[in-house]
């Protein structure tokens, strides 16, 4: 059984941008399990942010009784798209792709379900194009698509009055990308295509082509890209994207983008990336404009989607980091997750030769740390009950530190009142 309330769902969500047919789409779906794929380029080992759109489009599909198709362009990703793109990208090479094809699928799996009864398909367009001489792929395909096609796409018109031009490499992509929509139809039954909104001029591209070489209706449905309110791409940071691998972007530092996200983007986040239904939307909407300091929609987003990327384990490890934060017990870490944590905090290195004999005393430590600008201003602190040693209330002015107060192999954290801390940094 298929949902009959795809559409409706997609369109509550605002997730259709533009769709070549919807009532004739909306027919097709209701008529039983469909196919529908979506092409992943193959730039890096790892998905970022911008891709779970695209992703969570194929499980929304997958959920409602349709099988979906992820296709890594492992073909395609030889030439890159010229969509979006104001410059030609550097060409990767075949090892490198294979190591990038290989990263990306397995991130998949987190998403989508490859063993029940609508089980998803991981294809890699090479498979089918590697066997394809120049001179049959001109034959077979290339004479029934019209250049007329290609030169009135944005994404080309664009790049051939640009400074940069456009190659005849990456004027082929379109082509390319085209007969994948063929050859999935061909050997899977695919009818229809989503993706972005800047693949338009690709989907409606293999669209045409279907019509010319097998006679058949395709359809295409594109998603918006995820941009913030004022147009800028989401998941960059001023350090660069941020990654679903987590050896690429921690589960910690993934947790706090979604934490981060502004009042007035968080909530078409939640409708496009999870799968949060109407009535919670609802309420946590609610909750943010009658109280927007709580951020209570921002912890359910950074919630839900750390869940789904990295695991319950994941959850569990950056929520246990932001309770750091927020001084809550340190216990022992590593070096790398206390310079995630507090990557904002100053830090100051001293000899570790300090931490031998007697110690290090606490007054000096604070000084040292810019907690105190004086040897009395951190007596006071110590007093007043605001002096802290790795979150530790330390209430004794004469309290020496030592390797047993080390919260790493080689840090220690200082924290003067709510939220003023400082590193130490013993080497």
């Amino acid at each position: 059984m298929t949902d009959p309330q795809l559409l409706d769902e997609l369109r509550w969500r605002g997730l259709i941008h533009q769709c070549t047919d919807t009532d004739e789409l909306a027919k097709l779906l209701a008529s039983g399990p469909q196919t529908v794929y979506i092409g992943f380029d193959p730039t890096a080992d790892s998905l970022h942010v911008g891709s779970m759109m695209q992703l969570m489009m194929l499980r929304r599909f997958q959920r409602a009784g349709h099988r979906p198709i992820a296709l890594v362009g492992g073909a395609t990703g030889m030439i890159g798209d010229p969509s979006g793109k104001s410059e030609e990208r550097n060409l990767l090479s075949a090892e490198q792709l294979e190591a990038n094809v290989a990263g990306v699928a397995s991130q998949m799996r987190r998403f989508l379900d490859f063993e029940g009864p609508q089980a998803a398909l991981l294809l890699n367009n090479f498979d089918w194009m590697q066997g394809y001489s120049y001179l049959e792929f001109l034959r077979d395909v290339g004479k029934s698509f019209p250049i007329g096609v290609m030169l009135g796409k944005d994404s080309v018109r664009s790049r051939l009055e640009s400074e940069a031009g456009l190659s005849y490499t990456e004027f082929s992509y379109m082509l390319l990308q085209a007969y994948d929509f063929v050859h999935l139809n061909r050997e899977h039954g695919c009818l229809i295509q989503a993706g972005g909104s800047d693949q338009w001029g690709n989907v409606t591209a293999g669209i045409d082509l279907g019509r010319r070489m097998l006679g058949k209706q395709l359809f295409g449905i594109t998603a918006p890209l995820l941009t913030t309110t004022d147009g800028r791409k989401m998941g960059k940071t001023e350090q660069g994207a941020i990654w679903l691998a987590a050896d690429r972007t921690s589960p910690y530092q993934f947790y706090q983008y979604w934490r981060r996200v502004e009042d007035a983007d968080v909530m078409r986040c939640i409708a496009y990336l999870t799968e949060i239904e109407r009535e919670e939307f609802d309420t946590l909407q609610e909750a943010t404009t009658a109280d927007p300091g709580r951020r209570v929609a921002q912890n359910r987003l950074a919630e839900w989607m750390t869940q789904l990327v990295h695991g319950t384990e994941g959850l569990e490890s950056a929520e246990r980091a932001s309770k750091i934060l927020f001084g809550g017990e340190i216990g022992k870490q590593t070096d790398a997750s206390l310079g995630e944590i507090f990557a904002d905090v100053p830090s100051s290195e001293i000899a570790r030769s300090q931490l031998d004999d007697e110690g290090y005393w606490i007054v000096e430590a604070f000084q040292e740390a810019g907690l105190a600008g004086s040897g009395g201003e951190a007596r006071r602190a110590i007093k007043d009950g605001g002096a802290y040693v790795n979150n530790v209330r330390i209430t004794d002015g004469q309290h020496r530190l030592t390797e047993s107060d080390l919260a790493s192999e080689t840090v220690m954290v200082l924290r003067k009142g709510k939220r003023n801390y400082a590193l130490l940094k013993f080497k």
